[in-house]
């Protein structure tokens, strides 16, 4: 069997750290979004076959070949939009095999593969999906059942309870027949729910796999922190590869990569991963459901509290940092603060596409891009995003979004008087 990745979007509800990489790419816990999908796909394939577009080569320099010795093939998506479309994409790589199907941007666990497998293979089923019960649909499409089968694929029907697609699939090479009869739905995409309505409406046997764990899907920037939170929670084992020093205080657990030095007078409670040849402390205080990548510094009076740090980015002096994400290759000044919490403590809204979107989340900072270099003194709102390539001067508020490769500026009247 193998393992097709769908990985081409844009991804640009998480903007602006799909500024310039494919969503898949982004890490968390240290690790990128796609290598946890092909982790749980492992098992039971022999091949992954990754679809892509968007920044194609960012993705296959960041894969590389094979994934646990298994072969990494990739294919450009097909013109046009749409999870059917990029199915199809996949076609001349899977040729006569039974293939699983998964969206790039979700996060499951490995249970819910195992379950679909079994369901497919015992059914002798044409097609097999992963749903999950929910309590409120109004953001999924309805999986109507009946017995084992799926009856229907129903649009976003509402505050309803049922099944919802989770994004991963099993089909037979027949699924690509059907494809090509898909019609084009209002949103303007080749939707591979109307494929599987389809092969219902022609008598083929489609069927579902029910799943009760944690399962996230990957659109939008707090997303990332809701699965860092959940990595980190139930995957991190308390490991120190690097150097603490002497009057360090570290809290279990605790991942620190090698190379990676701990000064005198941090304090860290876990669960807390720290990547490699980063440089903590001295004196900083690093708080639970915080990941910092390679290469990081987080220095003198630092305090970050659930946030992602990427690769290559500094929290130096006087920060603080909370519930938020900075990219990759960033800088903040000494002094600079990202505010997480609303005067009137109510749920942070970020735009999102032009549109203000309730996060969900009373704490919220900033979503901070990659490249970006920020001036000493910086305050920066909740939930608020700083495009990548941009720098913001000395003494800046930042209030609104900034744009990628923006200067933001603080222009100041002076009159200098003889005493």
């Amino acid at each position: 069997m193998k393992g097709v990745i769908l990985a081409a979007g844009k991804g640009e509800r998480l903007r602006p750290l799909t500024d310039d990489r494919p969503k898949v790419i982004l890490k968390v816990a240290n690790r990128p979004i796609i290598d946890y999908v092909l982790e749980n796909l492992d098992p039971f394939v022999d091949e992954f076959i990754v679809v892509v577009r968007y920044e194609k080569e960012k993705l296959i320099k960041a894969l590389g070949d094979e994934f646990n010795g298994k072969p990494i093939t990739y294919v450009e998506q097909l013109p046009g939009k749409g999870t059917a479309k990029a199915i199809e994409s996949a076609k001349g790589s899977v040729g006569d095999e039974e293939f699983i199907a998964v969206n790039g941007d979700i996060y499951f666990e490995i249970d819910g593969v195992k379950e679909l497998v079994s369901t497919f293979r015992k059914e002798k089923a044409d097609a097999a999906l992963l749903v999950k019960e929910f309590d409120d649909l109004s953001q999924f499409g309805k999986i109507e059942v009946e017995g084992n089968r799926v009856k229907a694929v129903l649009e976003k029907p509402g505050r309803v309870s049922g099944y919802a697609n989770l994004g991963v699939y099993i089909f037979r090479p027949e699924v690509f027949e059907f494809i090509e009869k898909t019609p084009l739905s209002e949103r303007g995409e080749y939707e591979i729910t109307d494929t599987l309505n389809l092969m219902i409406e022609e008598g083929k046997t489609v069927v579902y796999a029910p799943y009760s764990g944690y399962w996230n899907d990957i659109g939008r920037p707090w997303n990332l922190l809701e699965l860092n939170e959940y990595l980190l929670k139930t995957k991190l084992r308390h490991s120190i590869r690097g150097i603490v020093e002497e009057g360090a205080t570290i809290v279990p657990p605790v991942e620190i990569g090698e190379g990676t030095v701990v000064r005198s007078g941090a304090y860290i409670i876990g669960p807390v991963k720290i990547g490699k040849n980063s440089r903590i402390g001295p004196n900083c205080f690093i708080r639970p459901y915080t990941s910092i990548g390679d290469n990081c510094h987080v220095g003198n009076a630092v305090e970050i509290k659930n946030s992602i740090i990427m690769d290559n980015s500094n929290a130096p002096h006087l920060n603080y940092v909370g519930d938020s994400i900075i990219g990759e290759n960033s800088n903040l000044g000494a002094g600079t603060i990202t505010a997480n919490l609303r005067h009137d403590r109510g749920n942070v809204r970020v735009e999102i596409k032009g549109k203000l979107e309730d996060s969900g989340r009373h704490k919220l900072g900033a979503i901070i891009g990659h490249g970006v270099k920020i001036g000493i003194n910086v305050s920066i709102y909740p939930g608020r995003k700083i495009g990548s390539g941009s720098f913001i001067g000395p003494g800046a508020i930042v209030d609104r979004n900034v744009p990628p490769k923006s200067l933001l500026i603080v222009k100041q009247e002076k009159e200098v008087r003889t005493r």
